[in-house]
């Protein structure tokens, strides 16, 4: 709860803050006010801007380094290798130096850094009271999906990106906590914003099956988009990184190229809610849609590959909606049967173009629901956004949030699943048939035993089977006793156990705090077997088995019987 008002009071903030820093530097009067870029007076005062706010980011970076880019990735860095761990800094300087980038025009919009910044304070809260790495991993999560909630109005959404982007687990521990943050975080939207979806489309009607065939080739066609769209970020990145000149200025260069485009088409400039608002509506002509797509993409690849602060969702909604408005006004030429309004192609393609480039493909189908509440395009939104999946999928490894963390080594796995040490058994796993040593048995006799080989180590039993202790080799050969020394003088009488019903996750976690390799299986005080390393890589080829195709009915046995006694 306190986390979801503090993401609320942290979007509130980071709004206003990208207002007044609009208004004072394109504007040139202090305000609150949103103002539309079609009011903006185009001169190169706009490019002086743009340079003087990027150098401005490059100084907090040079305290802050983590505030470069849309700060995704660098959450996702957080979770996998510093155990949840982000600086305070990163709370205060990530809003700030976006609302610099965007308010002296960057073409970004506030979804990246909101996420940094509730992440940052969920972090934050786990670094102060006491916590695990884990809980401390749902505490970021939940701030970051509260800054989401609160910035947008979609709760829905935001938990599902920290489960896809963040979490990397599906858990109820996870799942409560994130679900309260984003409630209380979408309660403060509604207070602080209002009500109402973010988008207001315009009625149109959906023709059912007939329209589908269109919005599957629209898919297709956003899958491509999104390839185009990562990968030439990717090949900007590069370009920056070749420039003979100092990181620090990268962002001052990317300033002028974007600006000089913004001095053509103003309405690229900036967070861009509104043109999106009258693509949805089909408000602009079709070339000058067209113009926006490419002029937004060039100008967000030379700002985005230059490392400044800024985030991806809104110029991705921008470029790909419009993309959409193209692509369906030439569909509804090509294809028969009924036309479909331009506003629902615009609408499907920015889920499928986002949730193709980012590989979040549950969260972009119920993002832009929630950004629009429409619910008479949820069909062919879902069909076209997992082809559009299937095809960036087929020619991408990496997405955007990903391909920064493969560069640095890491890699981020996209399927969840059950963990297999906490689904299987001890019994399922263990060697049953143990080679054990008497109590009986003198030290010469286990002596004689690990010097011909075999294990590191046996249990010691008594007459009735009974454990009563477990020696290794280490207790034996390192050990300068006679050989006439009853064994029990050096056997470990202490030994750790599982039982035959306990999880292969409990063996693991007595081998690693134990530091043991072998853990005597014990039922009413009686050895039944030993789990050791090699049982526990049982239960991964257990998982990797079940990956491996089946032959089918055409090769089962029984079939080739049946097709033998047919012959």
């Amino acid at each position: 709860m306190v986390i979801g008002v503090a993401g609320g009071g942290a979007a509130w903030v980071l709004i206003r803050l990208i207002r007044l820093i609009t208004n004072i530097a394109l504007f040139h009067h202090v305000s609150l006010r949103e103002r539309s870029m079609m009011e903006l007076h185009v001169s190169w005062t706009i490019v002086l801007a743009a340079v003087i706010g990027a150098i401005v980011v490059s100084l907090m970076a040079k305290l802050a380094p983590v505030i470069r880019g849309h700060g995704i990735p660098e959450a996702m860095e957080a979770v996998m290798t510093k155990q949840s761990r982000i600086a305070p800094l990163t709370a205060i300087f990530k809003p700030i130096s976006a609302a610099i980038a965007i308010g002296t025009g960057a073409p970004f919009g506030a979804e990246g850094p909101i996420i940094v910044t509730g992440g940052s304070i969920g972090s934050l809260l786990g670094q102060v009271i006491p916590v695990s790495p884990s809980e401390r991993k749902i505490l970021l999560a939940s701030g970051a999906a509260a800054g989401m909630a609160a910035t947008f109005g979609a709760p829905l959404a935001a938990v599902v990106l920290a489960i896809e982007l963040l979490l990397f687990e599906f858990s109820a521990r996870a799942f409560v906590p994130l679900v309260v943050a984003t409630s209380i975080a979408g309660g403060m939207h509604s207070a602080l914003f209002g009500n109402g979806p973010l988008f207001r489309v315009s009625s149109h009607g959906f023709a059912g099956l007939d329209a589908l065939p269109a919005f599957a080739i629209l898919g297709i066609a956003c899958g491509g988009l999104a390839i185009v769209i990562s990968r030439g970020l990717f090949f900007v990145e590069d370009l920056y990184r070749r420039l003979p000149v100092k990181q620090f200025w990268h962002p001052a260069i990317g300033a002028v190229g974007f600006a000089t485009i913004g001095l053509f088409v103003p309405r690229i400039l900036g967070v861009g809610y509104g043109v999106i608002g009258d693509v949805l509506d089909a408000r602009l002509a079709i070339r000058t849609v067209a113009v926006i797509a490419v002029a937004k993409l060039v100008a967000w690849w030379l700002a985005l590959g230059s490392g400044t602060s800024g985030g991806t969702l809104a110029p991705i909604l921008l470029i790909s909606s419009s993309f959409g408005l193209v692509v369906g006004s030439g569909l509804n030429h090509v294809l028969p049967g009924h036309d479909v309004a331009l506003g629902a192609f615009a609408l499907v393609a920015m889920a499928a173009t986002f949730g193709a480039a980012t590989q979040a493909t549950f969260t972009a189908i119920v993002f832009v629901f929630e950004l629009t509440r429409d619910y008479d395009v949820v069909l062919p939104l879902m069909l076209a956004t997992v082809l559009a999946d299937i095809v960036y999928s087929a020619v991408n490894d990496n997405s955007l949030m990903t391909e920064k963390l493969r560069r640095r080594g890491l890699h981020v796995g996209r399927h969840y699943g059950v963990d297999p040490f906490s689904s299987t058994r001890v019994v399922e796993i263990m060697t049953s048939v143990v080679v054990t040593i008497s109590r009986a048995s003198t030290v010469g006799e286990a002596r004689a035993r690990f010097a011909s080989g075999g294990h590191g180590a046996y249990p010691v039993v008594d007459e009735e089977n009974r454990l009563t202790g477990i020696v290794s080799r280490g207790d034996i050969l390192g050990n300068d006793c006679g050989d006439d020394e009853p064994l029990m003088s050096l056997a470990s009488a202490d030994v750790v156990t599982v039982g035959p019903g306990d999880r292969a996750q409990t063996a693991l976690r007595l081998m690693l705090d134990e530091s043991v390799e072998h853990v005597p299986v014990v039922a009413d005080g009686m050895l039944v077997g030993i789990c050791t390393r090699t049982d526990l890589l049982k239960v991964r080829q257990r998982q990797l088995d079940h990956e491996q195709r089946d032959p089918g009915l055409t090769m089962h046995p029984r079939w080739a019987r049946l097709g033998r006694s047919a012959r």
